[in-house]
């Protein structure tokens, strides 16, 4: 293939020099940590919306994004020769997965029949190029929430039109999951919430989304689809209340409606603190669960309330991410799921240059976090403080509760004459700040001698 960017392969160039330019630092993909490679631990994918489509606009301001491929007018045209620069560049920065959405990659038609046959197009030429790279999909999905028919949602719409056109919409997006061998399918609703709680039935808008899923579940079926179903939770943006508000609320809903069988969840850096919780949380409660199924990787800005799909370069974030993952032993169910970059560069780094480094930030944090997670869970340190913290519960009353023998009235007897004395006795300091502390001292020693 013809150098369509001005980049040539990106290198390991170890962290000897700490100025970040166009090669890794800690990420080595063939180096083995925890026993696996670091790529099959960390599984990365390229964003196609973000990477390839978005112009770095925001509210106040023009796109500044310069492209390769700028200047190519035709729809079809600039969508089929948008394939050939996608991979290119995933081969250049050396990742094996990538993720789309349908609407990410080729223009609408005037009907869906139309459409489709825009996508057709461009589906075989990404299946071509697949079979000559070895490129994998990760996961595709629609997208029902940026034409204006989506003003009130795809699937909890209260037009029925609009449902049925959002329904034939998913059933080719599955089509083309299998075709192209898709390891995962993931539904994100963009618009799935309400605005104002006066004018919707909020039931009746739960009840259809969970038809809808159910109906995508049966067409998998059909087809021979074996990709893994996930749902994307985020709390609001663009709507003010969205269904699938955080980890919890959408593995309740997945429970409520009987999906959670077919369906695991896909999380976000930036969406865990909008619903106003750390990444770690929402993965902590997913695995708790047993419903982990894929990561997206970005993070937000503290001074900023909303969702600005940053790279991640948070090095505390990141060991806390893969700390969880390690303790998984994987990333979703059979190890299918991956960290898949939703995030774009800031508006001023408008550079086709930059396309790399913020990928090679984003990718070097998270193998970072890698390492140093690694070493954690090698010292065992966390194990040990939980193990430590929860030991009463291993013996005596707290095994009965463990156990499941005990009563209110067993419970009860114990602590009848218990004096106040004993009872402060029996708790111990966390010693939180020394653990905190700690934590910075693996980070720093770790990195050290990486």
């Amino acid at each position: 293939m013809s150098n369509l960017w001005d980049v040539e392969s990106i290198p390991f160039v170890g962290a000897e020099d700490p100025r970040q330019g166009l090669g890794f630092h800690y990420y080595q993909p063939d180096r083995v940590v925890a026993g696996k490679p670091m790529k099959d631990w960390l599984r990365f994918a390229v964003a196609y919306w973000h990477t390839f489509n978005q112009r770095l606009v925001d509210p106040f301001g023009d796109g500044t994004a310069r492209r390769p491929y700028d200047g190519l007018s035709d729809p079809m045209d600039l969508a089929l020769a948008k394939v050939d620069y996608t991979f290119e560049f995933y081969r250049k920065l050396g990742v094996e997965y990538f993720c789309f959405h349908d609407r990410d990659i080729a223009p609408e038609g005037d009907t869906l029949r139309e459409t489709n046959a825009n996508l057709d197009r461009v589906v075989d030429h990404i299946a071509d190029l697949q079979a000559d790279s070895g490129m994998k999909l990760l996961w595709n999905t629609s997208s029902l929430f940026t034409n204006p028919r989506f003003v009130s949602g795809g699937a909890t719409s209260p037009f029925a039109d609009i449902y049925a056109y959002s329904a034939g919409q998913v059933k080719h997006s599955l089509e083309i999951a299998k075709r192209l061998g898709a390891e995962n399918y993931v539904f994100w609703g963009g618009r799935e919430g309400y605005e104002n709680i006066w004018n919707t039935d909020l039931k009746r808008e739960q009840d259809h989304i969970a038809r809808f899923f159910q109906l995508c579940v049966d067409y998998a079926g059909e087809i021979g689809l074996d990709a893994q179903f996930l749902l994307e939770p985020k709390p609001k943006e663009p709507t003010n209340h969205q269904y699938d508000f955080d980890a919890a609320t959408t593995i309740a809903f997945l429970q409520t409606y009987g999906l959670d069988d077919h369906f695991k969840l896909n999380l976000e850096g930036n969406h865990a603190n909008l619903a106003g919780h750390t990444y770690q949380h929402e993965i902590r409660v997913a695995r708790a669960a047993g419903m982990l199924g894929s990561l997206d990787a970005n993070q937000g800005d503290k001074l900023i309330g909303w969702d600005i799909d940053e790279f991640p370069s948070d090095l505390y974030e990141t060991t806390a991410v893969m700390w969880e993952i390690l303790a998984e032993g994987k990333i979703g169910p059979q190890g299918c799921g991956g960290l898949n970059f939703d995030a774009k560069p800031r508006r001023t780094s408008f550079d086709a240059e930059d396309l790399f480094r913020t990928h090679i930030v984003g990718m070097d944090s998270y193998a970072a976090g890698l390492l140093v997670a690694a070493k954690l869970h090698e010292d065992q340190y966390f194990e040990d403080l939980v193990s430590q913290r929860y030991s009463s519960f291993d013996s005596g009353i707290g095994a009965s509760v463990e156990d499941k023998t005990a009563t209110l009235a067993s419970l009860e007897e114990h602590a009848l004459d218990v004096s106040q004395a004993d009872l402060l006795a029996a708790t111990h300091s966390d010693h939180l700040e020394s653990v905190k502390a700690t934590l910075n001292n693996y980070l720093i020693q770790t990195l050290a001698h990486a």
